[in-house]
């Protein structure tokens, strides 16, 4: 019996030791600017969130770069791109994570924050760190890591979260995620997450 329970401690012990091992081995990193075309996204005037999500995806992929990471965009201007096509780019790297960036919209002006939603439970510390890292970079509410079944986080099978940069709806977020400073900030927090999801799992 003493042997058995050694073989089961040996055994949980490897599962552990092994676990973040293959949390951080990637080296891939897929970034998704939400919308694009003629699917606008929120917009309040003429502030799109296409536009917002594509200019934030290009400074997130300039911080990877300088991580060491490979990058890839399901887009790189303004074209729209089908949910099921952004999942099939995804799915062509075995060894990735993949990250949806977008900006909210709600009718409640007043609302406002950064929120990242995961799916998978792999996908759970990714959405953490990297949450954290845009809460460590700008002075916003902090609308938490939450679970959610959006489409592309959904079907991906590789660990995969959805990050909201701030409400377009919001008259005070508006104004900062039209100025450069504030969208390079959120792309550095996403980055400095990614770092530390691969160091921990």
């Amino acid at each position: 019996m003493k042997r058995q329970h050694g073989l089961i401690f040996a055994l949980l012990v490897l599962i552990l030791a092994a676990a973040p091992l293959q949390a951080r081995y990637f080296r891939t990193v897929i970034i998704d600017p939400g919308h694009g075309g003629h699917d606008k996204g929120g917009q309040w005037g003429l502030v799109y969130e296409k536009h917002l999500a594509l200019d934030t995806s290009v400074r997130l992929e300039n911080e990877l770069k300088k991580r060491g990471f490979r990058t890839v965009l399901t887009r790189r201007s303004d074209y729209f791109i089908s949910l099921p096509e952004r999942v099939r780019i995804a799915s062509r790297y075995s060894d990735a994570i993949f990250i949806s960036v977008h900006y909210n919209y709600t009718w409640k002006q007043q609302v406002s924050g950064l929120e990242t939603f995961y799916h998978s439970g792999q996908s759970r510390s990714l959405a953490s760190f990297v949450h954290y890292g845009m809460m460590s970079k700008v002075r916003a509410v902090n609308r938490g890591v939450k679970f959610a079944r959006y489409y592309v986080i959904r079907n991906t099978r590789c660990p995969s979260i959805l990050v909201e940069g701030g409400f377009v709806s919001n008259a005070g977020e508006r104004g900062r995620m039209k100025s450069g400073w504030f969208r390079q900030a959120l792309a550095e927090g996403i980055a400095n997450g990614v770092v530390r999801f691969r160091r921990n799992g």
